[in-house]
Order: C-alpha cells, then structure tokens, then sequence
C-alpha cells in the first residue's frame, strides 16, 4: 500500500466527525494498511487516524511498541474500525504532539487507564482491550480525531501549556 500524506491544521476535515464503517470490505482493509504505512513513516509518530488522510471514518491505527514511552506495556500495532472508549479511570497531564500540528506540543490531560471496543479487522470480530499509561493515551488522542478534536482543543492551558516544537523527529 502507501504512505499518504497528512492533513495539517486548519483543515477544515480535522474538525468533521467521523462516519461509522458498515463492515470490512477490501477498500476498507487497504485503508488500514495505508494507515499503518503512514504511522510507521512519520517521525515518531504512535498512531494515526483515518480523517488525517482525508478519509473521514471511524478508523484508526495505534502502536506505542517502538517508543520509549510505551515498549514495555503495550498491545502492540491495534487496528481499530469503529472504537469507542467504554470505561475510563484516572488521570494525568502529559505532554502531547501531532502530525497534523507539527510544529506544537502542548500538555494534556487524559485518562490514565481505559477500555477500548473495537471491530478487530484481524478476527472481524469486536474486541476489548484494557490499556493504561502512554497506549492508553495515545489511543484516546486517535479517537479524538475521530470526533473532530485536536490535541489544541484539550490543552490544559493555552498560555502555559502549549510549546513551540524545535525540531519534529
């Protein structure tokens, strides 16, 4: 598949809720590996979602296996069609950054511990998973794309808590 080029802030696409996927289909799966294909090329990037490569449904890739921040609690690559966060506990501010705002980070808070329902495109069957720590957070930050909202609009204070990027790796 590719590697697709990602949408960037303001566009208008970002801020879209997302549409349900009716099921899995060939085109839907081809998706998923471009996804993944572009999490994987981006620089240190952990997930992606489906709106940022100007499709607008509810699709989404999570992997926090490779980073230093997640290589030792993890699921490993999670495709997930349809996620929706069904239990949350918790609570920590962590510092967050964005393909789609490369060039901020800003502090967010999140859930520290969640459950996650998903339609699991390996099984074609729904799946839950309980992350927690830095998966747990990057899943939620995917979902949030999913309902139109960017880490800018969770940032915990807009003059303290958001930073110019010196450098995107």
């Amino acid at each position: 598949m590719a590697v697709q080029p990602i949408l960037r802030y303001p566009h208008p696409l970002l801020k879209k809720l997302a549409h349900p996927v009716a099921g899995l289909d060939a085109e839907i799966r081809a998706l998923l590996q471009d996804l993944i294909d572009t999490m994987r090329a981006g620089p240190g990037s952990v997930g992606v979602a489906a709106p940022q490569i100007g499709a607008a449904l509810r699709i989404c890739v999570v992997d926090v296996s490779k980073s230093r921040h997640g290589s030792e609690n993890n699921h490993g690559l999670l495709c997930m069609v349809n996620p929706e966060i069904v239990a949350r506990s918790g609570s920590a501010v962590m510092r967050e950054g964005c393909m789609s705002v490369p060039d901020y980070t800003g502090d967010v808070e999140r859930a520290t511990e969640i459950t996650v329902r998903f339609l699991d495109e390996q099984s074609d069957q729904v799946r839950e998973v309980a992350a927690s720590g830095f998966e747990a957070v990057a899943i939620q930050h995917e979902l949030d794309h999913l309902d139109g909202i960017l880490f800018l609009d969770r940032v915990v204070s807009i003059t303290t808590g958001l930073f110019r990027r010196k450098s995107y790796r």
